[in-house]
């Protein structure tokens, strides 16, 4: 489970940024605290705030962390691949100051393995320019050790260390002739099948991330189907399932499949629907579907994908063409012990204030982004903040109220459209 994110320097984040999953001390909803090892986490994270004022760029730092370390084996000026994959992403620094634009981008993960890997807690975390790395570290910490952490691996660009104290001997030779400045040491560590370091890679191959307010990967998502979807009747009334928990009318699917001009396979899905007072049935295009059904279509495959792993879902802009009481009801799939036996956390951005409601998630579950004069996010926790008095907000307040009158921060400073001229 995800301990921590923090990142630094990357888009409108100029300073240390933290994202912390534990839990505090709160006495609301303790059935929401997962214990693993020795940690006390929290299975979701809601992030508000303005528009243009950073939250989807936390979505974008996870995102580009989780990419970099999926995909970095294959960066590097002697790669032999030679596609978008393989080039080099060079970090977006925060512009607006010129000791930051020219700085490079930090990242880390504070991370807790599961009962297979002993409980074993990770810090793993890469700082990046547009030379590529410039300092990589990887400590780890046992569930019997509350001390310090010991470090793995340990890596300085600037000043040409490479220290694998804690991987086998006998592949320093292989990482210290392999390695290039755009390359992870864990992203090769796990090519070359050291153990430490695949399941460092696979712990975030484990999550996915998407954006549902961008119009162009919300199609490209649609246009996924579920594991054994078109051969497996199973699979297809457990998504029927999933479905009639907002639309009862869909009550089957049809998979035509075919070969077009070129030979290659192709398919058509249609969803079957009822015809009132009658046991007919009527097909309709599933692309013809509304956008919420083609959303949820898209978010079933990754929702059990992740209560299966116990990865994180980080989702940009959740509440997009979903009914609030449905956005809800996706939320207590996380906070439900008995669905989320895997212990999946659930990270997400939205504008949808009534989320903010006493009766979902707990103070240290609400974050908010800002952005300053000077054009710079922060991110903060409901339970960090104190109001004007200094005294911290109380279990028992009207969070959406107090948000939407100022009292958070977080919100538009609203001007009139329009202004109206003087005759």
């Amino acid at each position: 489970m995800l301990i921590q994110f923090s990142f630094k320097n990357f888009r409108s984040f100029r300073d240390d940024t933290i994202l912390d999953l534990s839990a505090t001390k709160m006495t609301e909803y303790k059935s929401h605290i997962i214990t693993v090892g020795l940690e006390k986490l929290l299975p979701t994270a809601a992030i508000f705030g303005a528009n243009a004022g950073g939250k989807s760029n936390v979505y974008l730092a996870f995102r580009y962390m989780c990419t970099y370390v999926c995909s970095s084996f294959a960066f590097g000026g002697d790669s032999l691949i030679n596609d978008e994959k393989s080039q080099f992403p060079k970090p977006t620094p925060f512009l607006f100051d010129n000791n930051s634009k020219d700085a490079e981008s930090v990242f880390e993960v504070y991370f807790i393995g599961d009962e297979q890997d002993k409980f074993k807690t990770y810090n793993y975390g890469f700082s990046v320019d547009v030379n590529g790395v410039k300092e990589e570290w990887l400590n780890t910490k046992a569930k019997s050790s509350r001390g310090e952490f010991k470090s793995v691996f340990y890596r300085n660009r600037d000043e040409d260390i490479l220290e694998l104290c804690r991987l086998p001997k006998n592949c320093h030779d292989n990482i210290e002739t392999a390695l290039e400045k755009e390359v992870l040491i864990v992203s090769l560590g796990a090519k070359l099948k050291i153990d430490e370091l695949k399941c460092v890679r696979d712990w975030f191959m484990k999550h996915e991330v998407v954006n549902y307010g961008n119009p162009v990967e919300n199609l490209v998502l649609s246009r996924f189907i579920p594991k054994s979807f078109a051969d497996d009747p199973t699979v297809r009334a457990q998504v029927v399932e999933f479905i009639s928990t907002f639309d009862e009318s869909i009550v089957g699917f049809q998979v035509n499949k075919y070969k077009d001009d070129e030979g290659r396979r192709q398919m058509n899905i249609n969803a079957l629907h009822k015809i009132n007072g009658s046991d007919e049935l009527v097909s309709i295009p599933l692309r013809e579907e509304s956008a919420g059904t083609l959303k949820m279509f898209s978010l079933y495959p990754r929702l059990m994908k992740i209560m299966e792993t116990g990865g994180v879902f980080f989702i940009d802009e959740l509440n997009s063409r979903l009914h609030p009481l449905l956005v809800r009801n996706f939320i207590l799939c996380f906070l439900n012990p008995e669905m989320n036996k895997s212990h999946a956390q659930l990270i997400f951005t939205t504008h949808d204030t009534w989320a903010l409601e006493n009766d979902l998630l707990r103070r240290d579950e609400i974050w908010f982004v800002e952005k300053e004069d000077t054009g710079a996010s922060q991110l903060y926790s409901l339970a960090d903040f104190n109001d004007e008095n200094g005294i911290k907000i109380r279990k028992d307040e009207n969070y959406e109220k107090n948000y939407m009158l100022g009292k958070y921060g977080a919100i538009p400073a609203l001007k009139p459209m329009i202004n109206k001229k003087e005759n």
